[in-house]
């Protein structure tokens, strides 16, 4: 099954020291290197800071659209993986490995199983 891993965060990794952003740098290598070579890893990417948000509303068939993030938050939606795994357990698993830490406060990872819907043609 193909999981989402939503990796929460706080957005403020400029205010690291060199040495600790090298230390969640070389985490998140970690894991995206072991998570491919073992074959479970589908996608992954880091998302702009939350201020380049806009966000989208349905109101009577028209859009409604609204700068930045739907809520504040002290921790943010900084990324995301999705890897196949063939269980929760596994999922959490990798979940476990995600850096989260910024300025030692620590984050979140959210893993979502994702419901394929079919494709087209």
């Amino acid at each position: 099954m193909r999981y989402m891993f939503l990796i929460y965060s706080r957005e403020t990794v400029e205010e690291l020291s060199p040495e600790e952003l090298e230390i969640l740098r070389e985490g998140h290598r970690s894991v995206i290197t072991d998570s491919a070579q073992q074959g479970v890893l589908c996608s992954y990417d880091k998302l702009h800071p939350s201020t380049t948000a806009t966000t989208v509303r349905a109101d009577k068939g028209k859009a409604i659209t609204t700068d930045g993030p739907f809520a504040e938050t002290k921790e943010q939606l900084a990324g995301y993986y999705i890897m196949e795994c063939k269980d929760l357990d596994e999922a959490i698993a990798w979940a476990a490995r995600i850096p989260t830490e910024c300025q030692g406060a620590a984050g979140a990872i959210e893993i979502r199983p994702i419901f394929e819907l079919p494709r087209p043609g």
